[in-house]
């Protein structure tokens, strides 16, 4: 329960953190807007009563709310945040409805939507090459050191000196990245190609399961394979370098937390490890307490889960929106008002629901319910 005795130590990096994630997020949707000829009449950081506001030259009201838990662009001419089109035109000119976000071309509309995830990805990028180029990146050769007795990897027959180079297609720089892959595929059957001498050979693996703590102090089942490697080396790269790492980085953890949510939809992995907003608060402020490393690590895995949970073809979500532009492109037609009116009910209960599932998963975590039952008893 130290969590909610020092909640203070806890929230006020989560607030930063979340703070900078939705104001770049945001910022995305408002360049591209104002690139594209929109106008833009808020840009919300927080919900519900202000705190802070002003307007700047073109109009647009800048406002800070009093529940710091997101933000949103409204455009011109949307009666909300959502972009439903406003009902009430009257006495406005046609070079008014020109800006109006609804008036814009598909394609517009398209990269509005899209610009928002995209800049959470492009500071997931900024963030890593920072790292990497000032702190240095693990960099470890995907060479096996020692091979376990009695593990998948000894069963499998990988020999200490295997280079590996590729797992399920996906080609392999470091022994992080095969890290990484083997622990988000437990019990799942891999394929692997690995050089052993002058040779390649495929090898097919299963990896085990066991318990692991990170070091949040949050306990998950990953994948174990058996193998060693001779140790962990800090390289620090160049610009370019550092930007191509980056990208890589990024890329791998996208596909990463997609193979998950993939694994969690077929019922091969249980969704005991969603966190929602509590944990998030948690590895917050745990991640400040170890160190600014650490904090824009953090920050830049929730910032490509920022990017990539609202691409998702829900309603209320910018995913939601680019399907229905898709619709509209093959239909050559938007869907109806009412058809998207009850997609976003139905959207907004989908996510709520999550939302729900994932801070009992958070309460579960933090033994808050032992706690009130020690309580009363």
């Amino acid at each position: 329960m130290e969590f909610l005795t020092g909640l203070w130590t806890y929230l006020v990096p989560f607030l930063f953190v979340l703070t900078v994630l939705v104001f770049v997020h945001e910022m995305g949707h408002y360049l591209v807007a104002r690139w594209c000829g929109v106008a833009v009449e808020t840009f919300s950081i927080g919900f519900g009563r202000e705190v802070a506001h002003w307007h700047d030259a073109k109009g647009t009201r800048w406002r800070i709310g009093w529940l710091p838990l997101g933000g949103y662009v409204k455009f011109f001419g949307d009666a909300d945040a959502a972009s439903f089109k406003s009902l009430d035109s009257a006495g406005i000119s046609a070079e008014e409805r020109a800006e109006f976000f609804n008036e814009k071309p598909l394609m517009v509309r398209t990269a509005v939507v899209s610009a928002g995830p995209i800049a959470n990805f492009l500071l997931s990028v900024v963030l890593l090459a920072g790292l990497f180029g000032i702190v240095g990146q693990p960099f470890t050769p995907p060479i096996i050191h020692q091979v376990l007795p009695d593990t998948a990897a000894s069963a499998a027959g990988f020999e200490a000196g295997d280079r590996i180079i590729e797992i399920d297609g996906q080609s392999i720089d470091r022994f992080e990245e095969m890290q990484q892959l083997i622990m988000s595929s437990p019990g799942q059957s891999l394929v692997m190609i690995i050089a052993r001498g002058e040779r390649e050979l495929q090898i097919d693996v299963t990896p085990g399961t066991r318990t692991l703590t990170d070091r949040f102090g949050n306990v998950h089942n990953v994948g174990y394979l058996g193998v060693q490697r001779s140790g962990v080396d800090f390289i620090r790269h160049d610009p370019l370098s550092a930007i191509w790492y980056a990208v890589k980085q990024t890329y791998n953890f996208t596909a990463l937390t997609l193979r998950y949510v993939g694994q969690m939809i077929v019922g091969l992995r249980s969704a005991d490890d969603l966190r929602g907003p509590i944990g998030i608060v948690q590895m917050s402020g745990q991640a400040a307490q170890i160190g600014i490393t650490s904090v824009v690590q953090f920050m830049a895995v929730l910032s490509i889960s920022l990017g990539l949970i609202n691409l998702f073809p829900i309603p209320v979500l910018d995913g939601g929106h680019l399907l229905f532009y898709a619709y509209e492109a093959v239909r050559g037609k938007p869907l109806g008002e009412r058809a998207q009116e009850y997609s976003f009910r139905v959207g907004l209960a989908l996510v709520v629901g999550l939302m729900v599932m994932a801070t009992w998963n958070d309460l579960i975590q933090l033994e808050v319910f032992d706690y009130v039952v020690r309580l009363f008893s």
